[in-house]
């Protein structure tokens, strides 16, 4: 019957657990919810003719942790007039799949990879995004891209990242008071570690620019025109005073009263070494906040 089909589902949802009707003697009446596999990483390469296959001219990625004011940064560089930065796009998440081996045979007869066609998708998605701005260059955030610095350089060999640094305290302190409710300071900690870590790895990778979040927000003049110099851009005072981005969407970025005011503000108060934790000591040496 639906409604016993309806209940059944939403056991399973709620408990992991659904109820099957017995069949023989012995069998067991509930069974733990299936849990999906996690995706295996696709083998990937870089484009085989990147005139054709790219549509995307040198993009900008952020690499930065999680609450390293990444959302701050976009939105100056948004105000450029040659630079579209976007809300988190996620391009990363966007999956392609073959239905049939007829279509994987197909596709191979072309050349293609499943991860080529990826590659292509994430390009046109990002293109289409940049030509509706009508600017020359598109700017991408989303934290998570930090876990994807290999592939993204890949995908587009041109590519320009800056990657974005605050104090490891600081980051851990913000991501727990992002929500309280679902994780716990020492989580908030081991969690944004995480991510500190895969910048630290792309820094080492990668060519590029490093900016503090310190430096910034209490010299923004100064911060903003070494990353125009880096991207090869004239400088604009609208750097300055980027007024109010139409992006208020929860998840897709910090969204506070700071961010709200249209201009830089300063950061807070950088932590004293006694209230550094222990599992952050070795980040901030690291990053050269903490001697």
């Amino acid at each position: 019957m639906k409604w016993q089909r309806t209940i059944n589902g939403a056991l399973a949802r709620y408990t992991g657990f659904q109820v099957n009707r017995v069949g023989k003697a012995g069998q067991a009446a509930a069974t733990p919810a299936k849990v999906p596999a996690k995706r295996p990483e696709t083998p990937f390469r870089p484009p085989a003719d990147p005139e054709t296959d790219r549509l995307l001219r040198a993009p900008v990625f952020i690499i930065s942790p999680v609450r390293s004011g990444s959302t701050l940064l976009r939105a100056m560089l948004n105000a450029h007039p040659d630079l579209h930065a976007p809300h988190e796009l996620h391009v990363r998440r966007l999956r392609v799949e073959f239905d049939t081996s007829l279509a994987e045979r197909a596709m191979s007869a072309l050349g293609h990879t499943k991860a080529d066609l990826e590659h292509l998708l994430w390009d046109r998605v990002l293109h289409r995004e940049l030509v509706r701005s009508g600017k020359r260059f598109i700017v991408e955030k989303t934290p998570a891209n930090a876990f994807a610095y290999e592939r993204l350089s890949a995908c587009w060999p041109d590519a320009r990242f800056v990657f974005l640094l605050r104090h490891p305290a600081s980051i851990a302190t913000s991501w727990h008071e992002a929500s309280p409710d679902k994780r716990t300071p020492e989580e908030a900690a081991a969690d944004a570690l995480r991510y500190m870590k895969a910048v630290q790895r792309a820094r080492t990778a990668l060519p590029g620019l490093t900016v503090r979040y310190e430096e910034l927000t209490a010299e923004p003049e100064r911060i903003s025109r070494g990353i125009c110099d880096f991207l090869g851009l004239p400088w604009a005072p609208e750097l300055l005073s980027y007024g109010r981005p139409e992006v208020v969407t929860k998840g897709l970025g910090d969204w506070k009263d700071k961010i709200q005011s249209g201009t830089v503000q300063r950061g807070r108060e950088l932590p004293r070494a006694e209230e550094i934790p222990d599992g952050l000591k070795a980040m901030c040496r690291t990053w050269e906040y903490l001697s």
